[in-house]
């Protein structure tokens, strides 16, 4: 990289100032997206200015960047966030990786491994003979432009005096401006020093890793994708068949013996015995870890495994499609049985992640197969890539507590009155049916909210429930009401603004109820005297 060493550190510096600036002691929200944007338009610009053109195929990688990164502004609930910001995150290493070349949708799992190695080791190691490599690159350079970090440093040490002297005389001439002078003058208190300190050299670190990915992209990012495995197979065709082909005759008996009541819902409830609730929980989480391992294993034994004939090249296809077809059987089972346990207890954020995984976990193993079987494995990675930016993509979309909060009311309002009342102990006397959660709805984020504030006026819920959701909405609005610290601009999320507008809307109907225990937790009454404590409910 040829360009101007002062610019450059100059630039990574502010970089890891404005982090410090967006991040310090807020919460995650619209600075989450602002710092992304700068450190992908600096590093471009930086890497244009140096005759470091963008690839079209690296540049795709933007879109979904900028979707995820915008997620923290638009969504509070806490799943979603997390996950966007760590794809945002793996995402720009992808573009780090591939900017000059752009064959980040040819790479291997092992070429994504590796390729995070490079640049971990980029990060730490080349900022440190950067500036003696554009020095001997360009050796007028430092003759012609001396750094212009010494004489800022002067000049910062002679306009403290000056700055104190007139400071001074003015706050004589003025009591505003002297007590706005004294609180600028309370930011440098040396109580903070420790602080300052510290924010000073995690400042330095960010700035300092940014730059080798910077560097990373400008010298490393021209990848060439090569067609060879970087391990060599070396297991027999023979040991990977007798692998595959034991899978394939375990599942193939487990779908045949289970065949019979795989698909029969709620008929097949009291089948051995079982409850409603052991019926739609078993299994579950063992047929979803069936499926996840198997794909491993079929990843993992076609980068292995010699296939020296075609002969031997579809006898390992077959296999392999087979194998994942009978997974997909059980898949469906394993959706049913969710769906099943969906209808009669609603809808949790578990329950609702694990309902999207499923779907794109079903794609990526149809896509797996037709890969497989059109001899294209080098794309397995990339379609494994683009089921995780779907998965992540559909949770921010779908609005995870928004879209809970909906379906159980609907649920309510429908009424599953068809459940045994037995094996459950949140079914009531009424048919077996299992009430509406209002308790749960307090561990959701103010994404929640404005949905909550839709089905307490929705005149199709029982008064009880309505009365429920608005003792819920009650509590909610009392830890708002606690919670008196502002909070600053970089902070400001979208939903936490819907949030407020939806209370304010419902105000005079919330005024209804009242707080009538103040101690942890408090305690709300409804306006027909029944008394519904704050304390939320954890579901699975």
């Amino acid at each position: 990289m040829k360009t101007n060493p002062n610019r450059f550190w100059l630039l990574v510096i502010l970089l890891g100032w404005a982090f410090d600036f967006l991040f310090w002691d807020k919460p995650a929200g619209v600075n989450f997206f602002i710092w992304v944007t700068l450190c992908l338009v600096t590093g471009i610009y930086l890497l244009r200015t140096d005759g470091l053109r963008l690839s079209r195929r690296a540049g795709l990688i933007l879109l979904p960047v900028a979707f995820f990164a915008a997620s923290t502004f638009f969504r509070r609930e806490p799943l979603t966030v997390f996950l966007s910001v760590s794809m945002t995150l793996f995402l720009m290493g992808v573009f780090a990786l591939t900017y000059l070349g752009g064959n980040w949708t040819r790479y291997r799992i092992l070429d994504y491994f590796f390729g995070y190695l490079t640049l971990f080791a980029s990060m730490i190691a080349r900022p440190i003979g950067f500036n003696a490599e554009v020095k001997r690159d360009q050796p007028s350079l430092g003759e012609k432009r001396s750094s212009p970090l010494w004489p800022i440093l002067r000049g910062i040490v002679i306009a403290l005096p000056v700055i104190a002297i007139f400071g001074g005389l003015l706050s004589s001439a003025d009591l505003v401006f002297a007590k706005r002078f004294e609180e600028f003058i309370d930011l440098f208190n040396i109580e903070n020093l420790p602080e300052y300190i510290f924010r000073l050299v995690y400042i330095l670190i960010f700035a300092y890793a940014i730059a080798g990915a910077f560097l990373h992209a400008a010298q490393k990012s021209d990848d060439k994708a090569e067609e060879k495995n970087l391990i060599a197979p070396f297991l027999g065709f023979t040991e990977s068949v007798i692998v595959l082909g034991s899978l394939t005759i375990l599942f193939a008996a487990f779908v045949a013996i289970q065949f019979q009541y795989f698909f029969g819902g709620q008929a097949n409830i009291n089948i051995e015995g079982y409850t409603y609730s052991d019926y739609a929980r078993r299994g579950f989480g063992e047929l979803v870890a069936v499926a996840f391992f198997s794909l491993l294993i079929l990843l993992g034994l076609g980068s292995i495994t010699k296939r020296e004939s075609e002969i031997q090249r579809r006898v390992f296809s077959t296999f392999g499609i087979v194998l994942v077809g009978l997974v997909i059987v059980m898949q469906v089972s394993a959706f049913q049985r969710l769906v099943l346990y969906e209808n009669a207890y609603g809808f949790s954020r578990l329950r609702a992640y694990t309902h999207v995984f499923m779907l794109w976990l079903a794609l990526l193993l149809i896509v797996v197969a037709a890969l497989e079987l059109t001899k294209r494995e080098r794309y397995i990675a990339f379609t494994m890539v683009l089921a995780s930016v779907g998965f992540i993509a559909s949770l921010a979309l779908l609005n995870v507590d928004a879209f809970i909060v909906k379906h159980n009311i609907q649920r309510e309002i429908k009424g599953y009155a068809e459940i045994p009342a037995k094996g459950t102990e949140v079914e009531n006397e009424r048919g077996g049916r299992v009430e509406l959660d209002t308790q749960y709805f307090l561990e959701l984020s103010d994404d929640a909210v404005p949905a909550l504030a839709e089905g307490f006026q929705n005149k199709a819920l029982p008064l009880a429930a309505r009365e429920k959701i608005g003792a819920a909405l009650a509590c909610r609005q009392y830890d708002r009401e606690q919670d008196t610290s502002a909070v600053a601009w970089q902070g400001f999320n979208l939903s936490t603004f819907n949030a407020d507008r939806a209370f304010a809307e419902i105000k005079n109907k919330l005024d209804a109820y009242k707080i009538t225990e103040t101690e942890y937790p408090p305690l709300v009454k409804t306006p027909s005297g029944e008394e519904i404590s704050c304390w939320g409910n954890y579901a699975d």
